[in-house]
Formats: structure tokens, sequence, C-alpha cells
């Protein structure tokens, strides 16, 4: 393995880091997820985040819910699972 991908696998693990802390303060959508990592050295695009969002939901780190929106189509927000409470735990340990 190359030491760029060693980066690479570090910054999808402190990535998904990011994301539960992000998600753990209040239920977020997307484009509220992509706004506070680009506060940070983390700044991502939707190509990146939506299929990370997903393997997380299918890993039963994250959850969400359809919310009618009054600027368009509804949208999905995403929350902390029980499971994704303790994973964010143990990474803050």
């Amino acid at each position: 393995m190359s030491i760029n991908d060693k980066f690479v696998a570090i910054r999808k693990g402190l990535l998904e880091f990011l994301i539960l802390k992000i998600v753990a303060a209040d239920k977020v959508y997307v484009a509220d997820i992509l706004r506070r990592l680009s506060e940070t050295d983390f700044a991502t695009q939707e190509g990146t985040l939506y299929p990370l969002l997903s393997k997380m939901c299918r890993d039963g780190l994250l959850d969400y819910e359809w919310q009618e929106s009054d600027a368009g189509p509804p949208r999905k927000y995403y929350e902390l699972t029980t499971k994704g409470r303790s994973q964010l735990a143990e990474l803050k340990d």
C-alpha cells in the first residue's frame, strides 16, 4: 500500500468521525453537512458525501427521515442511531 493510499484511508476515517459529530448535534440535511465540513480541512463535495452517508446507513450508524421543504422537493435529514452514538463515543475516547 502506498503512502497516498494510507492517507486516503486515514482521511476517510476522519471524515466519517466528523460526520458522526455533525449529525450528533441535530438532524441535518446534506447541505448542512457540506457547509460544516467546508469550515474544516475536510471540505468535500456531494459526490464524496452521498456514498459515505449511504455506507454509514448500511452499517447502521445513521438513519434518515424525509421532511417536506418549502424550497422544493422533500429533503432527507440524517440522525445518529444508537450504534452511531456508541461508535462516536468510542472514537472520542
